[in-house]
């Protein structure tokens, strides 16, 4: 057993402001994102540069804070949906935690619908160039939910197992950093090479689909499940049913662009 590292959430503090390493995980992410977009071949082609990268990352910073809130009431929270209608405010109250990555996904594809739209840009060549770089703010946001001590994993005893402090007094896998790992590391970098391919617009967008569910739906294994919902369809979660649709729209996404593909 491998002894948790007793980090404080709070990186530091300022009077009565309290700047936490998990916010600090979404800035670095979209900073990332901010930097290499610009880089890529695709984006030059379509213009996809300077004060446009700008409106971009403000949309979807956005686009992400309100899906993910959102659909972590409405994926993960749904028995307590009344309490939140009582008390609206607690629908915006991110700051007590909450933010689940598939509504975030579906709040960043919106945003980015709009910016395009406005912008009169190829919706689809500009999700493949904001795509490549997502798990990079997906791997950092997963140390950070690390360090926060929360969504662990499953008990077990395996070497690498660690206690949580809120996790009771068994030993668990250390899954938020199989998703880092996973979700972050290893998709960044079938990604960034990908890239490169002469593949049609929407490709991207479909192997990001079909990696990160895949991953994700391995890892919940791993993955202690929520304890208001637990498991719903024998050992599946919600996560893994979320995961699963994700992968199968990468697959039909995927369909589709070579079926246009082979037809032009």
């Amino acid at each position: 057993m491998i002894p948790y590292p007793p980090i404080d959430p709070v990186l530091f503090r300022i009077g009565p402001l309290h700047v936490r390493w998990y916010g600090l995980m979404y800035v670095l992410g979209f900073i990332a994102s901010y930097l290499l977009i610009p880089r890529q071949a695709r984006s030059r082609a379509i213009g996809l540069q300077g004060s446009r990268i700008d409106s971009l990352i403000f949309c979807l910073f956005v686009g992400l804070l309100a899906g993910a809130r959102l659909g972590y009431i409405l994926f993960y929270q749904y028995n307590n949906l009344v309490d939140f209608l009582r008390h609206p405010i607690q629908i915006i109250a991110v700051w007590q935690g909450g933010m689940s990555f598939h509504g975030g996904l579906v709040g960043c594809i919106v945003a980015g619908w709009f910016f395009c739209r406005k912008n009169k840009m190829p919706f689809r060549a500009v999700a493949d160039s904001v795509v490549v770089t997502a798990p990079i703010g997906l791997g950092m946001g997963r140390i950070g939910n690390f360090i926060n001590g929360e969504l662990f994993g499953r008990p077990t005893d395996v070497p690498w197992a660690m206690v949580f402090p809120q996790g009771g007094p068994m030993p668990r896998h250390p899954s938020q950093l199989y998703e880092a790992l996973m979700e972050g590391a290893v998709l960044f970098a079938l990604l960034w090479m990908l890239r490169k391919r002469a593949f049609p617009d929407g490709m991207m967008i479909a192997f990001f689909l079909i990696f990160y569910g895949t991953f994700r739906f391995v890892i919940e294994f791993f993955r202690e499940p929520d304890v208001h919902l637990g498991f719903i369809l024998g050992p599946v979660t919600t996560g893994q049913l979320l995961s699963a649709a994700m992968a199968g729209a990468g697959l039909g996404v995927a369909l589709l662009m070579r079926t246009k593909q082979h037809a032009t």
